[in-house]
Protein backbone atom coordinates (compact mmCIF):
# COMPACT_ATOMS: atom_id res chain seq x y z
CA UNK A 1 0.00 0.00 0.00
CA UNK A 2 0.88 3.62 -0.48
CA UNK A 3 3.59 2.90 -3.05
CA UNK A 4 2.43 6.20 -4.79
CA UNK A 5 2.36 8.02 -2.05
CA UNK A 6 4.56 10.90 -0.73
CA UNK A 7 7.03 9.80 2.26
CA UNK A 8 6.48 12.38 4.40
CA UNK A 9 3.02 10.80 4.48
CA UNK A 10 4.36 7.05 5.07
CA UNK A 11 4.50 6.04 1.27
CA UNK A 12 7.29 5.12 -0.94
CA UNK A 13 7.20 7.91 -3.06
CA UNK A 14 6.89 6.28 -6.78
CA UNK A 15 4.94 8.74 -8.91
CA UNK A 16 2.58 5.72 -10.03
CA UNK A 17 1.82 1.92 -9.85
CA UNK A 18 1.12 -0.38 -12.21
CA UNK A 19 -2.49 -1.87 -12.15
CA UNK A 20 -1.86 -5.50 -12.13
CA UNK A 21 -5.52 -6.13 -11.01
CA UNK A 22 -7.19 -4.50 -13.46
CA UNK A 23 -4.96 -6.21 -15.87
CA UNK A 24 -5.73 -9.77 -14.89
CA UNK A 25 -9.65 -9.51 -14.54
CA UNK A 26 -9.92 -7.52 -17.91
CA UNK A 27 -8.08 -10.20 -19.71
CA UNK A 28 -9.56 -13.12 -18.33
CA UNK A 29 -13.23 -11.26 -18.73
CA UNK A 30 -12.92 -11.30 -22.30
CA UNK A 31 -11.84 -14.50 -22.33
CA UNK A 32 -15.19 -15.47 -22.06
CA UNK A 33 -17.37 -16.06 -25.02
CA UNK A 34 -19.86 -13.14 -24.64
CA UNK A 35 -22.77 -15.01 -24.16
CA UNK A 36 -20.88 -16.17 -20.60
CA UNK A 37 -20.22 -12.50 -19.64
CA UNK A 38 -22.72 -11.52 -17.59
CA UNK A 39 -21.44 -14.11 -15.28
CA UNK A 40 -18.50 -12.20 -14.40
CA UNK A 41 -19.82 -8.85 -14.59
CA UNK A 42 -17.62 -8.36 -11.45
CA UNK A 43 -14.54 -8.44 -12.84
CA UNK A 44 -15.36 -5.34 -15.48
CA UNK A 45 -16.18 -3.54 -11.89
CA UNK A 46 -14.04 -4.72 -9.41
CA UNK A 47 -10.94 -2.12 -10.30
CA UNK A 48 -13.29 0.93 -9.19
CA UNK A 49 -13.28 -0.63 -6.10
CA UNK A 50 -9.71 0.23 -5.45
CA UNK A 51 -8.83 3.08 -8.19
CA UNK A 52 -7.84 5.70 -6.62
CA UNK A 53 -5.77 4.08 -3.29
CA UNK A 54 -2.87 4.90 -5.50
CA UNK A 55 -2.20 6.53 -8.83
CA UNK A 56 -2.44 3.61 -11.13
CA UNK A 57 -0.83 3.31 -14.43
CA UNK A 58 -3.54 0.53 -16.62
CA UNK A 59 -0.96 -1.74 -17.80
CA UNK A 60 -0.90 -4.06 -21.08
CA UNK A 61 2.87 -4.62 -20.96
CA UNK A 62 5.31 -7.11 -22.35
CA UNK A 63 4.76 -9.77 -20.01
CA UNK A 64 1.37 -10.49 -21.40
CA UNK A 65 2.11 -11.14 -25.15
CA UNK A 66 5.12 -13.37 -24.30
CA UNK A 67 5.91 -17.41 -23.65
CA UNK A 68 3.43 -18.99 -24.68
CA UNK A 69 0.29 -16.18 -23.33
CA UNK A 70 -0.30 -14.63 -26.92
CA UNK A 71 -0.89 -11.91 -28.52
CA UNK A 72 -3.93 -9.33 -27.09
CA UNK A 73 -5.73 -10.21 -30.46
CA UNK A 74 -5.04 -14.35 -30.08
CA UNK A 75 -6.79 -13.70 -26.97
CA UNK A 76 -9.76 -12.64 -28.29
CA UNK A 77 -12.70 -15.14 -28.35
CA UNK A 78 -14.49 -15.51 -31.85
CA UNK A 79 -14.03 -14.89 -34.79
CA UNK A 80 -11.72 -12.28 -36.82
CA UNK A 81 -14.20 -9.59 -36.79
CA UNK A 82 -15.11 -10.14 -33.21
CA UNK A 83 -11.59 -10.32 -32.03
CA UNK A 84 -10.84 -6.78 -33.83
CA UNK A 85 -14.18 -5.84 -31.98
CA UNK A 86 -13.23 -7.39 -28.67
CA UNK A 87 -9.72 -5.84 -28.69
CA UNK A 88 -11.36 -2.12 -29.77
CA UNK A 89 -14.01 -2.56 -27.04
CA UNK A 90 -10.74 -3.59 -24.31
CA UNK A 91 -9.37 -0.19 -25.33
CA UNK A 92 -12.01 1.62 -25.41
CA UNK A 93 -12.75 0.92 -21.67
CA UNK A 94 -8.81 1.26 -20.91
CA UNK A 95 -8.59 4.73 -22.15
CA UNK A 96 -12.06 6.03 -20.79
CA UNK A 97 -11.60 4.28 -17.59
CA UNK A 98 -9.89 6.21 -14.68
CA UNK A 99 -5.90 5.77 -15.14
CA UNK A 100 -2.98 6.67 -17.18
CA UNK A 101 -2.27 4.33 -19.99
CA UNK A 102 0.39 1.65 -20.86
CA UNK A 103 0.14 -0.72 -23.89
CA UNK A 104 3.40 -2.41 -25.32
CA UNK A 105 3.91 -2.48 -28.97
CA UNK A 106 1.71 -4.24 -31.86
CA UNK A 107 -1.03 -4.39 -29.48
CA UNK A 108 -1.89 -0.74 -30.96
CA UNK A 109 -2.14 -2.74 -34.64
CA UNK A 110 -3.54 -6.38 -32.99
CA UNK A 111 -0.18 -8.43 -33.83
CA UNK A 112 -1.11 -11.83 -34.24
CA UNK A 113 1.83 -13.60 -33.20
CA UNK A 114 3.27 -13.09 -29.45
CA UNK A 115 5.81 -10.57 -29.01
CA UNK A 116 9.45 -12.36 -29.36
CA UNK A 117 12.59 -9.72 -29.01
CA UNK A 118 14.24 -12.39 -32.02
CA UNK A 119 11.95 -10.90 -34.55
CA UNK A 120 10.60 -7.95 -35.49
CA UNK A 121 6.73 -6.89 -35.24
CA UNK A 122 4.66 -8.14 -37.65
CA UNK A 123 4.32 -4.87 -39.64
CA UNK A 124 3.41 -6.42 -42.88
CA UNK A 125 0.04 -6.84 -41.45
CA UNK A 126 -0.49 -3.55 -40.30
CA UNK A 127 -2.01 -2.36 -43.91
CA UNK A 128 -4.78 -4.95 -43.84
CA UNK A 129 -8.34 -3.72 -43.03
CA UNK A 130 -8.45 -5.61 -39.50
CA UNK A 131 -5.18 -4.08 -38.04
CA UNK A 132 -5.30 -0.70 -39.66
CA UNK A 133 -8.23 -0.39 -38.25
CA UNK A 134 -7.34 -0.92 -34.86
CA UNK A 135 -4.72 0.94 -35.05
CA UNK A 136 -7.15 3.64 -36.22
CA UNK A 137 -9.21 3.35 -33.00
CA UNK A 138 -5.78 3.64 -30.53
CA UNK A 139 -4.64 7.09 -32.53
CA UNK A 140 -8.33 8.81 -32.37
CA UNK A 141 -8.37 7.64 -28.81
CA UNK A 142 -4.56 9.18 -27.73
CA UNK A 143 -6.28 12.26 -29.68
CA UNK A 144 -9.69 12.45 -27.40
CA UNK A 145 -7.50 11.44 -24.35
CA UNK A 146 -5.09 14.62 -24.96
CA UNK A 147 -8.12 16.72 -26.13
CA UNK A 148 -10.89 16.25 -23.66
CA UNK A 149 -9.60 17.56 -19.69
CA UNK A 150 -12.85 14.73 -18.75
CA UNK A 151 -10.52 12.04 -19.97
CA UNK A 152 -7.28 12.46 -17.69
CA UNK A 153 -7.85 15.32 -15.63
CA UNK A 154 -8.57 13.98 -12.90
CA UNK A 155 -7.61 10.03 -13.16
CA UNK A 156 -6.70 9.67 -9.52
CA UNK A 157 -9.46 11.62 -8.30
CA UNK A 158 -12.58 9.51 -7.20
CA UNK A 159 -14.43 13.59 -8.12
CA UNK A 160 -13.27 12.11 -12.22
CA UNK A 161 -15.64 9.24 -12.27
CA UNK A 162 -19.02 8.36 -11.39
CA UNK A 163 -20.79 5.60 -12.49
CA UNK A 164 -24.52 5.38 -14.33
CA UNK A 165 -25.10 2.41 -14.00
CA UNK A 166 -22.53 -0.98 -13.49
CA UNK A 167 -25.01 -3.27 -12.67
CA UNK A 168 -26.43 -4.19 -16.37
CA UNK A 169 -24.87 -7.89 -16.12
CA UNK A 170 -27.55 -9.58 -18.15
CA UNK A 171 -26.89 -6.80 -21.10
CA UNK A 172 -23.00 -6.75 -20.20
CA UNK A 173 -23.68 -2.85 -20.68
CA UNK A 174 -21.54 -0.24 -18.61
CA UNK A 175 -22.42 3.32 -18.46
CA UNK A 176 -20.39 5.59 -16.76
CA UNK A 177 -19.15 10.10 -16.44
CA UNK A 178 -15.52 10.66 -16.72
CA UNK A 179 -15.41 14.78 -15.65
CA UNK A 180 -12.42 17.26 -15.10
CA UNK A 181 -12.10 20.22 -11.52
CA UNK A 182 -14.34 22.60 -14.45
CA UNK A 183 -17.39 20.65 -14.80
CA UNK A 184 -16.41 19.14 -18.06
CA UNK A 185 -17.94 15.29 -18.74
CA UNK A 186 -18.05 12.84 -21.13
CA UNK A 187 -20.66 9.45 -21.08
CA UNK A 188 -19.29 6.25 -21.81
CA UNK A 189 -21.35 3.53 -22.96
CA UNK A 190 -19.70 -0.04 -23.27
CA UNK A 191 -21.35 -3.08 -24.36
CA UNK A 192 -19.21 -6.40 -23.89
CA UNK A 193 -21.92 -7.95 -25.99
CA UNK A 194 -21.93 -8.61 -30.31
CA UNK A 195 -25.97 -8.03 -30.14
CA UNK A 196 -26.89 -4.61 -31.29
CA UNK A 197 -28.91 -2.78 -28.46
CA UNK A 198 -31.78 -0.68 -29.55
CA UNK A 199 -33.78 1.86 -27.37
CA UNK A 200 -30.98 1.88 -24.52
CA UNK A 201 -31.58 4.51 -21.80
CA UNK A 202 -28.73 6.24 -19.91
CA UNK A 203 -29.39 9.29 -17.62
CA UNK A 204 -27.36 11.98 -18.13
CA UNK A 205 -26.76 14.80 -16.19
CA UNK A 206 -28.80 17.89 -18.17
CA UNK A 207 -30.68 18.27 -21.27
CA UNK A 208 -29.35 19.07 -24.56
CA UNK A 209 -27.29 17.87 -27.68
CA UNK A 210 -25.11 15.06 -26.76
CA UNK A 211 -22.40 14.40 -29.40
CA UNK A 212 -21.01 11.05 -30.16
CA UNK A 213 -17.15 11.60 -30.26
CA UNK A 214 -15.97 7.86 -30.35
CA UNK A 215 -17.90 5.04 -31.84
CA UNK A 216 -15.68 2.12 -31.75
CA UNK A 217 -18.32 0.03 -34.37
CA UNK A 218 -17.29 2.78 -36.79
CA UNK A 219 -16.35 1.39 -40.32
CA UNK A 220 -13.57 3.39 -40.45
CA UNK A 221 -12.33 1.13 -37.55
CA UNK A 222 -13.34 -2.04 -39.51
CA UNK A 223 -16.86 -1.99 -37.42
CA UNK A 224 -19.86 -2.48 -38.46
CA UNK A 225 -21.14 1.07 -38.80
CA UNK A 226 -23.78 0.74 -36.23
CA UNK A 227 -24.56 3.88 -34.41
CA UNK A 228 -26.42 7.01 -33.33
CA UNK A 229 -25.75 9.18 -36.47
CA UNK A 230 -23.32 11.54 -34.54
CA UNK A 231 -25.91 12.83 -31.43
CA UNK A 232 -28.34 12.29 -30.03
CA UNK A 233 -31.33 14.88 -27.69
CA UNK A 234 -31.54 14.36 -24.23
CA UNK A 235 -34.94 14.47 -23.09
CA UNK A 236 -36.71 15.21 -19.70
CA UNK A 237 -37.35 11.63 -18.85
CA UNK A 238 -35.52 10.75 -15.20
CA UNK A 239 -33.09 7.92 -15.66
CA UNK A 240 -30.40 6.75 -13.00
CA UNK A 241 -31.01 9.05 -10.55
CA UNK A 242 -30.76 11.88 -13.17
CA UNK A 243 -33.20 14.24 -14.04
CA UNK A 244 -32.21 14.12 -17.98
CA UNK A 245 -31.24 10.99 -20.44
CA UNK A 246 -30.84 9.74 -23.46
CA UNK A 247 -32.19 6.66 -25.52
CA UNK A 248 -29.09 5.11 -27.73
CA UNK A 249 -28.34 2.50 -29.95
CA UNK A 250 -25.47 0.55 -28.41
CA UNK A 251 -23.39 -1.21 -31.60
CA UNK A 252 -21.82 -5.09 -31.22
CA UNK A 253 -18.96 -5.04 -29.17
CA UNK A 254 -18.82 -1.29 -29.10
CA UNK A 255 -17.66 1.42 -27.01
CA UNK A 256 -19.38 4.96 -27.41
CA UNK A 257 -18.02 8.30 -25.77
CA UNK A 258 -20.64 11.77 -26.10
CA UNK A 259 -19.89 14.88 -25.40
CA UNK A 260 -22.01 17.43 -24.51
CA UNK A 261 -22.51 20.43 -26.66
CA UNK A 262 -21.82 23.91 -25.40
CA UNK A 263 -25.29 25.58 -24.75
Amino acid sequence: PQVSRPVDGGGLGFGMKWNMGWMHDMLRYLREDPVHRKYHHSELTFSLVYAFTENFVLALSHDEVVHGKGSLYSKMPGDPWQKYANLRALFGYMWTHPGKKLLFMGGEFAQGSEWSHERQLEWHIAGLPGPQGVQRWVKDLNRAYRSEPALHALDFSPAGFEWIDQSDSDASVLAYLRKDENGATVAVVCNFTPVVRHHYRIGVPHGGVWREILNSDAEIYGGSGVGNLGGVVAGNVASHGRPASIELVLPPLGVLVFKPEAK
